[in-house]
């Protein structure tokens, strides 16, 4: 059962990095998606985390909710 969670949760993660176009715009260079994703990283590890995280959330709500409603 944990490995049937662990599963759907990394399909879930990916299927966000599809959505957000990372895939397209970087030529599904993995390469490119992984630095990227360290540069993210890097960011939350930094002064700076409270205000990135905050910013990120309500641009994902946003885009969440523009979604639903069309």
């Amino acid at each position: 059962m944990k490995r049937r969670e662990r599963t759907r949760h990394l399909i879930e993660l990916g299927g966000l990095v599809v959505k957000a176009g990372l895939v397209d715009l970087t030529d599904d260079d993995r390469a490119a998606l992984y630095g990227a994703l360290l540069s993210v990283a890097d960011r939350l590890q930094g002064e700076e985390r409270g205000n990135a995280l905050a910013l990120w959330q309500r641009k994902g709500k946003r885009a969440f909710e523009a979604e639903e409603k069309s």
